[in-house]
């Protein structure tokens, strides 16, 4: 079996971290195959929304440890690897922004460090009842530096230091509190519960989801007249795309629309 499985259901693409031996580590296999996925889906205009989950009894129990402990033979060749698996993770979590596509995970079990980092770069997360999140590193001497990126950019930063400094987790109900996730739903319903929102989000006009998930992240980052001076440039953008017009035309004379994309 594939460390990665894929499989797409309509203009869903469905991904499953899947090496449940180490609780679907980001190893450096695991990484890789992120990455080339992440970049076939990027040109994949068949595929409206994505999915990220795990099998077995975790989403995702952050980096490998015995794989990063093994690298650290002198201290060079450790401080080459591990800046060199840093980065790469980071081009891996940047990745899901900046896919046209809304990425929707799907985390039960754990998600701990950069298992939880994994589940704050996605657009959105559904989590089973009885997920515990953590950023844990400080309790074995590494702070979570880099899990602390994402997190910080969905949690209020007095809840975010208290994890990244403790080390405990928090329960399924207090992230979807905190923002960390959207919703919580039964662990029996995880499959069927994001599905649901994937479909409805997949049967939206492609080109302006793409369009707005773009934009989402890029006036996060402008301060407020900016943000606006740019969203106005993005929507005039949008209101000149040939099925935005059919769109607008339909919902006007009380018919579906005819979309081409």
């Amino acid at each position: 079996m594939p460390i990665l499985d894929r499989t797409d259901m309509g203009a869903i693409a469905r991904l499953t971290l899947n090496s449940p031996a180490n609780l679907n580590a980001l190893s450096d296999a695991m990484l890789a195959a992120l990455s080339a996925e992440f970049a076939r889906l990027a040109e994949d205009r068949a595929i409206r929304v994505v999915i990220l989950r795990g099998a077995g009894k975790a989403f995702c129990a952050g980096h490998d440890l015995r794989e990063m402990q093994a690298a650290r033979q002198s201290e060079d060749q450790g401080r080459g690897y591990f800046a060199d698996l840093f980065a790469r993770c980071a081009r891996v979590m940047t990745a899901i922004r900046d896919l046209p596509q809304p990425v929707i995970a799907a985390p039960h079990g754990i998600a701990t460090a950069a298992g939880c980092q994994l589940v704050a770069s996605c657009d959105m997360a559904v989590a089973a009842e009885g997920t515990r999140f953590g950023v844990n590193g400080v309790n074995i001497g590494l702070f979570c530096s880099t899990p602390m990126v994402a997190l910080s950019r969905n949690v209020p930063r007095k809840q975010a230091f208290e994890m990244l400094t403790t080390g405990a987790f928090i329960d399924a109900a207090r992230a979807a509190d905190l923002g960390l996730v959207n919703r919580v739903v039964p662990a029996a319903d995880l499959e069927r519960e994001t599905m649901a929102i994937a479909e409805t989000v997949a049967a939206k006009l492609g080109t302006a989801v793409r369009i707005g998930k773009r934009a989402f992240y890029e006036q996060l980052e402008m301060g407020l007249d900016a943000a606006y001076a740019h969203t106005g440039a993005v929507m005039v953008e949008n209101m000149l795309e040939r099925d935005t017009d059919e769109g607008i035309s339909a919902f006007l004379d009380k018919r579906a629309p005819d979309w081409q994309q």
